[in-house]
């Protein structure tokens, strides 16, 4: 006997992503504020990479660090955008299954990468003001592999496991996701079947991956505001949080609109404010870290203009050569 709700349930070869907005007056504006958004966002972060990787200066493990948080934003960045960029100006917004899965599984694993990388990186000030002089002793290049390893595997395993127990997910009572990209609690939503226990993964997974990574930060920021105010130097105390207050910001925006969007109780959701949220941590917020990073940074700065006055000088000693 099929129970009454599991009558219009089907085995789904493709989703349907209804997108931001269903309003043809503004696919011309959404699609050019994405796609400058995404241009912003590539450019700001493979420059920021190819910077640390041609300036001497910012040879560093924090500027290490900070070259694998703008690899993993400009990743799932390009996740989604793209997709949803086609989506706004084509009538079919069709996705196929195993793009939707492929889809969530790399958002899963890159956006998890994130939080733990973010948290090294507190590390990594906890070390460099609190214990300077062996700075580059305790963070080796052994060490900094070992932490950006770890950063990837636990956002590969994670997405693993979330991406099994959906495959598991038998049929759906509607192939059309309210979402702009395949997003996991919404294709939850549409499932038959008992999804007690992915619920229960994603809100354990979502809360450990917090409270862990919070942890890490505030017990490495609480020792760093002990060691700033016992510094007698002001220049060093000004210092010290010039180098902290970018981190900061950017861990402040990601996480605060990550605890918003999943944390919230599931009574009071409203599905075009969750999206809202979502395009701030998944389209804005890679554009903005580049930009946080890059304007409030010194050496990042100087590196800069390093780079660009030594291109003018051998721009010129060509021309003159030839």
């Amino acid at each position: 006997m099929v129970a009454p709700g599991e009558r219009n349930c089907t085995i789904v070869m493709e989703f349907i992503l209804l997108g931001l907005s269903d309003a043809p007056e503004l696919r011309v504006f959404l699609f050019m504020v994405f796609l400058l958004i995404y241009g912003v966002t590539v450019l700001g972060n493979v420059g920021m990479i190819a910077l640390i990787q041609v300036s001497p200066r910012l040879h560093t493990p924090m500027y290490f660090f900070l070259s694998h948080l703008s690899f993993v934003d400009y990743c799932y960045s390009t996740i989604i955008v793209p997709k949803m960029l086609v989506n706004i100006i084509n009538e079919d917004k069709a996705i196929s299954f195993l793009g939707c899965m492929v889809q969530f599984c790399l958002f899963c694993a890159y956006g998890i990468t994130e939080f733990f990388l973010l948290a090294v990186m507190a590390y990594d000030r906890f070390v460099a003001i609190c214990n300077p002089l062996l700075y580059m002793v305790t963070m080796s290049q052994k060490l900094q592999m070992v932490l950006v390893s770890s950063c990837y595997l636990c956002g590969t395993l994670c997405s693993l496991i979330h991406l099994c127990l959906a495959l598991e997910i038998p049929s759906y009572r509607s192939n059309v996701i309210n979402h702009f990209f395949c997003d996991l609690p919404p294709l939850l939503s549409l499932a038959c079947s008992d999804i007690t226990l992915n619920e229960l993964l994603v809100y354990i997974g979502v809360s450990f991956t917090e409270i862990i990574t919070i942890v890490i930060i505030l017990t490495s920021y609480v020792f760093i505001l002990i060691t700033i105010l016992r510094m007698r130097s002001a220049e060093g105390r000004r210092k010290a949080f010039s180098t902290c207050a970018s981190h900061l910001t950017a861990i402040v925006v990601f996480h605060g609109t990550i605890l918003f969007t999943y944390c919230q109780p599931s009574a009071g959701n409203n599905e075009d404010v969750d999206k809202v949220a979502t395009v701030f941590y998944t389209v804005v917020i890679p554009m903005l870290n580049p930009l946080i990073y890059s304007l409030r940074n010194k050496d990042v700065k100087e590196a800069l203009k390093g780079v660009v006055s030594s291109k003018i000088f051998s721009q010129r000693i060509f021309q003159s050569g030839s």
